[in-house]
């Protein structure tokens, strides 16, 4: 059957859980009044994301919550319940050990459909890995999450479609950061403060190679390579004190960009998702045509992960 699906940008406060549920409600409930089955929001849309490199492990525990049982994910039911839509959103997760994770959850009517903990995480020395893919069932739709830098490492997401996820949902907080590669860098939180007067050069940084023309560079191969819909979500504004220029989207199993949020305000986008493009797409006939005997050896082999602890500080700037 189609689903109608909604992906969020807006600019969260750091470590204001209650406000910034409030906008997920309040998003929710606009994609919801517009006939939206499913809502989606950024990577830690719940408590903040980059303030999180500053953090002791007793401060990041303190804004963590268990997870089905805290407090933000008893809030998110209530919306979804209230709304009657599905709901996804990320924030941090101790367990009863005081183990830290960065999660993901996927939230409805019913509670809890699913929880995913990032596989590749660096904003804190203080978190754990996941260990484990998540597909789960949306609507009858076979569903996925990849947190961030999970989906750089290609595969993860050819992995979590071998096992069945027809959608995977990409949370995100990504974009306007240094890098190695050639144009990437901060842009100037002032060009944010003066966005009404000056968009031009806003929109120009946020677009660029900084910005947009890195993401069109990989994200929407992975749509395309697996012939699966993929649904990406990014903050808009300051983070902490880092900008970033959302661009949420849709992206269907053709690799094309059917949704994408384009403002600087916050806002949703929304797109209605067919199966008929899933055999349609090139990445279905190439699923099919693998050879997996040619290369299991070689993908599976066993070698040294470099799982490095990389977090900004104010001093790398």
């Amino acid at each position: 059957m189609n689903i109608k699906i909604s992906t969020a940008q807006f600019e969260n406060k750091s470590g204001d859980k209650e406000y910034n549920l409030s906008v997920i409600e309040k998003l929710s409930a606009q994609a919801a009044s517009q006939g939206s089955n499913v809502m989606v929001f950024h990577e830690c849309s719940i408590t903040g994301y980059t303030f999180a490199r500053k953090l002791s492990k007793e401060q990041l525990l303190d804004i963590a919550e268990i997870i089905p049982d805290g407090e933000s994910i008893q809030r998110l039911q209530q919306i979804a319940t209230q709304h009657n839509i599905t709901i996804l959103a990320g924030l941090f997760e101790k367990d009863e050990q005081n183990n830290l994770f960065k999660a993901y959850v996927c939230v409805d009517k019913t509670g809890l459909k699913a929880k995913y903990r990032k596989l590749h995480p660096f904003i804190n020395p203080h978190l754990t890995p996941g260990n484990e893919y998540c597909v789960f069932d949306i609507l009858g739709w076979k569903c996925g999450i990849l947190i961030c830098y999970d989906n750089n490492i290609i595969e993860n997401v050819r992995a979590t479609k071998l096992l069945g996820a027809d959608i995977i949902f990409m949370p995100h907080v990504t974009m306007c950061t240094p890098s190695t590669r050639p144009g990437a860098g901060f842009v100037d939180p002032q060009l944010w403060e003066n966005r009404e007067k000056d968009p031009t050069s806003l929109r120009l940084e946020f677009n660029g190679m900084k910005g947009r023309d890195w993401l069109m560079k990989w994200l929407p191969s992975r749509a395309y390579d697996n012939g699966a819909y993929i649904v990406f979500s990014n903050p808009i504004g300051m983070d902490d004190d880092q900008l970033k220029n959302g661009c949420s989207m849709i992206i269907d199993p053709f690799g094309d960009v059917v949704a994408e949020c384009r403002s600087f305000e916050d806002s949703f986008e929304t797109t209605i998702i067919t199966p008929e493009k899933l055999t349609q797409a090139g990445g279905y006939r190439y699923i099919k045509a693998r050879r997996p005997e040619l290369y299991g050896k070689i993908i599976g082999q066993e070698h040294f992960s470099e799982q490095k602890v990389v977090w900004l500080d104010d001093k790398d700037k």
